[in-house]
């Protein structure tokens, strides 16, 4: 080999440390983000009582971590450098700002400014200290969800929101988890940080009958961003498993965070009891199985046993379930079932009969019916799906359509099943469950 191919081969093993130090840097970053963004938003947040700037000086810690750990290599304390970062750009924001001069006096003295970068001061050592804990939870992470989840935030923001500051998520992420553009998902974000600044919110644990109010927003946010997973309502996936997991891991950070709330068990118990069925709930092909099809010999036990545990917590902590919890209790009983035909389907009856009476909706009472069909046979059912036909409940929904023609199947009146079946057909948004329904509808 000539001695300039020898040279050529030595610069391309040379180069090779150099690019996975540069994938393990992004890596890196990514991980560190993930797991610690929220932490580091609302250590901010406290730090400069603005919620909006926090967010800003986080994203922009980020982007010099990108630049610097692939180039430099990861710190020892990954966390504490975000940290450190992001409170650097504050003081720098304040210097900039003269109406601030006294809260950016006050930052500088405690971050030691004439130090140098590498050599972390004692209360940043602490802090690493609190950031790399990663069971601990504090009341920084739970105002930080609350604000997120504030009523002056639209519903659709707040989703939004608590992915980007508490998920950690980025906007091309959500945008991809959601099937939207990217800039309607920044746009969102946006509304929603001036809507808090506008409304003067501060960073801070609410008051207990405040906290309830927006707790209540903060578990639907939660339970529709795992059911957008559980179930998406667009794509050609059935299950966006990435956004599911998201969502069972903000239910787990609640009860952390406030382990004497009842419903934040209950919720938490019922995603990880659906979870359960996933492994189960598509075949190799892609396409969905129903849930009497399922092999129930793949559904995840482990997670079987956490939901349980849940729900037990919540039983304990609450006096009496909710109505998360009783969606959790309804999970068990299809959960703890050997098969469909052994599913105790007069208690799933009686639980729904106490979620209607505590959330009355349309889709509880399609699904109360549906259980009466298992308990009592489908001409006890039938009379009920009617009722709420006649009502006009679900106009556009494909679910109503569909639990008829399934009922007038069952009861032998094929022809009228498959009309009902084609309406579901025509309204489900879901690729694979639309190809599932016309492969029933078919068959009839």
């Amino acid at each position: 080999m000539a001695r300039g191919d020898r040279s050529a081969v030595t610069d391309r093993r040379s180069a090779r440390p150099a690019g996975r130090t540069t994938s393990s840097g992004r890596a890196a970053v990514e991980a560190v983000w993930r797991i610690e963004s929220a932490r580091i938003v609302a250590t901010l947040s406290r730090y400069t009582g603005d919620f909006a700037l926090a967010e800003d000086l986080a994203q922009e810690a980020l982007a010099e971590a990108l630049v610097t750990w692939p180039r430099d290599g990861v710190p020892k304390e990954p966390a504490g450098w975000l940290l450190t970062c992001g409170k650097r750009r504050a003081i720098d924001t304040f210097r900039r700002n003269a109406t601030q001069r006294d809260r950016y006096s006050t930052l500088a003295h405690e971050l030691g400014e004439g130090q140098a970068a590498a050599g972390a001061p004692a209360y940043e050592r602490q802090d690493v200290e609190v950031l790399a804990d990663p069971d601990r939870v504090d009341d920084d992470v739970l105002a930080l969800m609350l604000i997120a989840c504030h009523p002056v935030v639209s519903r659709e923001a707040s989703v939004a929101l608590t992915l980007r500051v508490v998920g950690g998520l980025t906007s091309d992420e959500i945008a991809r988890a959601f099937l939207v553009p990217a800039a309607t998902v920044q746009a969102r974000i946006t509304r929603a940080k001036k809507a808090i600044a506008a409304e003067r919110v501060a960073f801070e644990v609410p008051e207990p009958g405040e906290r309830r109010e927006r707790l209540g927003r903060l578990l639907s946010v939660i339970y529709l961003i795992f059911t957008e997973g559980s179930s998406a309502t667009a794509g050609d996936d059935v299950i966006r498993h990435d956004l599911a997991r998201e969502g069972i891991r903000l239910a787990r950070v609640l009860t952390r965070l406030m382990p004497d709330e009842a419903e934040a068990y209950g919720l938490l118990a019922l995603l990880e009891l659906t979870a359960a069925r996933f492994p189960a709930r598509v075949d190799e092909a892609g396409d969905p199985v129903l849930l009497e099809d399922q092999d129930r010999r793949r559904w995840d036990t482990a997670a079987v046993r956490r939901g349980r545990a849940a729900l037990v917590a919540a039983q304990r902590v609450g006096r009496g379930l909710g109505p998360y919890g009783l969606q959790a209790a309804i999970a068990e009983c299809h959960d703890i079932a050997p098969t469909a035909e052994a599913t105790d389907w007069s208690r799933i009856v009686v639980l729904y009969d106490g979620l209607l009476a505590l959330t009355p909706s349309p889709v509880v009472a399609v699904n109360r019916a549906v259980a009466v069909s298992m308990a009592d046979g489908p001409a006890a059912a039938l009379p009920l799906v009617d009722e709420l036909i006649a009502a006009e409940a679900l106009p556009h929904s494909h679910l109503l359509p569909l639990v008829r023609g399934e009922l007038l199947r069952r009861l032998g009146r094929a022809d009228e099943a498959r009309v009902e079946l084609a309406t579901a057909v025509e309204r489900c948004p879901s690729v694979r469950e639309r190809q599932l329904l016309e492969a029933r509808r078919d068959a009839l």
